[in-house]
């Protein structure tokens, strides 16, 4: 039964997007069977594996409103055991679609639950929001991976984020736990990175991930040409950072693949 981790920061610009599309890459290519769910309605995750969300009719949105069967929309991604269930621009009026349904928090529990069988790891990109669409993601995530920019004022807003986290542990989702805090966007010559990284690691022990993802161009330039990093430029370090992150996560789940 898949592992589901929801990638959440109501902040935007920390890397959420890179992240869920090249650890979900990553995991594919060490051939776990990955379906990644692009749950942001300004489908950059849909874009950065060569979808174009203007062409896309049928959403994880579809799904949760209309009852459709995740099944139909999942898309074959170049990656041969990575799959995509793509977003477009109408998820913005999901949130206000779903104020009145019964039990709208679960909505997306629901739907993934038909697929969760047939993969390994379901990968969620969450929107730079705590909407209801995120507050979905988290009640149907077995964990959630917070990416955190090595940047001035990385830690404000994770507060609330921790917060909102607790709130969904007692009401909603008893089970989440926190996967990781995620080091992004890390720049080896400024000494603010640095600062940042032990002040993270200082407040969060464990949480923290050993992994951190550097500040790189090639893992920038990637979605531009609809690939992940690792079929961009696989020897770039962008996407060796995400393949030791890849590699980090399924050692710590040791899950036995669908597929063996």
């Amino acid at each position: 039964m898949g592992k589901i981790i929801a990638i959440a920061n109501q902040k935007g610009g920390v890397g959420k997007t890179t992240t869920a599309m090249n650890l979900a890459a990553s995991l594919a290519v060490l051939e776990y069977k990955t379906l990644v769910i692009d749950a942001d309605p300004q489908a950059n995750t849909t874009s950065g594996l060569g979808q174009d969300p203007k062409s896309i009719n049928t959403s994880i949105y579809e799904c949760m409103v209309d009852e459709i069967d995740i099944n139909e929309i999942i898309i074959k991604t170049e990656l041969e055991y990575l799959d995509l269930v793509p977003s477009h621009i109408d998820l913005v009026g999901a949130e206000v679609e779903m104020i009145n349904l019964d039990n709208r928090e679960e909505k997306m529990r629901g739907v993934i639950a038909n697929v969760r069988e047939q993969y390994d790891f379901i990968i969620i990109d969450c929107s730079p929001s705590l909407g209801l669409i995120t507050i979905n993601a988290l009640t149907a995530a077995n964990s959630v991976i917070i990416p955190v920019q090595c940047e001035y004022f990385a830690l404000e807003g994770l507060g609330k984020l921790l917060n909102t986290i607790k709130i969904i542990q007692t009401r909603l989702n008893p089970d989440l736990e926190i996967e990781g805090i995620l080091l992004t966007m890390y720049d080896v010559r400024l000494r603010l990175s640095n600062q940042v990284v032990e002040e993270v690691r200082m407040h969060f022990k464990n949480m923290v991930f050993e992994t951190i993802i550097p500040r790189n161009v090639r893992l920038s330039e990637a979605p531009s040409f609809g690939l992940p990093a690792i079929a961009f430029d696989a020897e770039g370090k962008g996407a060796v950072a995400y393949l030791n992150l890849a590699n980090e996560i399924a050692q710590k789940n040791d899950l036995q693949k669908v597929n063996s």
